[in-house]
């Protein structure tokens, strides 16, 4: 356990609804009378399972519970403010910010944070201007941006949920490129004002290190992504197409790689596969023990493994 290291990480929670029916989104199959079977029971072990997870993520070697935590896949602030008060994680004073973006489910992206590290300057959600293969608008997730100050360091956080490839890595290519855009454009308005702005880029992405979104993005913005180190057949974060996928991670700027006084630098990255969060038996064996598996209900945590990265602060 080391002083002054402090646990960042990001965390897909698998379709995270509460039970109310919205009318203005595709929600239905979460709601008690919906295809799922939806239930309150249901809804309240994976709030537990998902507190309990958070409430583990980096301790070993930080000693306490993370300072930030993006998450994706979340319906409202109300079921974040459920998740938040269940008992593993009762004694963290943690707040968040989140917005409804327009994807059609209602599902999005938000900021946990906790205040006695950090503190919230300014937030707000960028659009995605994504059009389909007929040129309609795909309604997907919002690009959470929060500016803020980590132990009095400002930091430039964004939370990604990139469009999936439902339709094809290849057909839906284009779309991730757009979020490259997206984050391109917004970050030349930060450094218009700020000369080497710190950032902390996490989400799932839909696209590995190796992609070729990813890749844009971190030439483009000289951005470092020590996930990619983390890169091997048999240990990412999520099983997609029947094979392991590590969309799942965290990139940073390159103040965060500097040994300041002051400031924070990158100590490490990884995954977060305990066992308890893995598929114990069967062909699954290994892989996230997730909520649903198609339409059958399992139980589980999530169909992703949480990541983190873990700064230093130098004092």
């Amino acid at each position: 356990m080391e002083k002054n290291l402090y646990t960042i990480a990001f965390y897909n929670l698998e379709n995270l609804f509460d039970l109310r029916d919205d009318p203005l989104t595709m929600d239905d199959d979460f709601t008690e009378g919906g295809m799922r079977s939806w239930s309150n029971a249901r809804l309240q072990n994976k709030l537990n399972k998902l507190a309990r997870t958070i409430s583990h993520l980096g301790i070993q070697s930080a000693g306490d519970v993370p300072v930030l935590i993006g998450v994706a896949e979340v319906e409202n602030s109300a079921v974040l403010k459920y998740l938040l008060g269940m008992q593993p994680l009762q004694h963290v004073p943690y707040a968040s910010v989140q917005y409804d973006s327009p994807d059609e489910r209602g599902i999005d992206t938000a900021l946990i944070y906790h205040p006695e590290h950090f503190e919230v300057i300014f937030s707000q959600p960028l659009l995605l201007d994504v059009k389909n293969p007929d040129g309609q608008r795909d309604t997907t997730r919002d690009i959470l941006y929060v500016h803020g100050k980590l132990h009095g360091e400002e930091m430039n956080i964004f939370v990604n949920h990139w469009p999936s490839r439902r339709d094809g890595d290849v057909q839906t290519e284009h779309k991730r490129l757009v979020a490259v855009k997206t984050l391109e454009d917004f970050m030349g308005s930060i450094e218009k004002k700020v000369a080497k702005p710190n950032y902390i880029v996490m989400g799932d992405f839909n696209d590995g290190p190796e992609s070729a979104s990813i890749q844009l993005l971190l030439r483009l913005k000289n951005l470092y992504n020590p996930m990619q180190k983390l890169l091997t057949p048999d240990r990412e974060s999520a099983y997609y197409g029947k094979a392991w996928a590590l969309f799942d991670q965290i990139m940073i700027s390159e103040p965060l790689m500097d040994l300041r006084k002051g400031s924070h630098s990158f100590a490490h990255a990884n995954i977060f596969d305990d066992k308890f969060l893995s598929e114990f038996k069967g062909r699954y064996a290994g892989n996230p023990f997730r909520t649903y598996g198609g339409r059958k209900y399992l139980g589980g945590y999530s169909d992703h493994f949480p990541v983190y990265i873990q700064v230093r602060y130098v004092s």
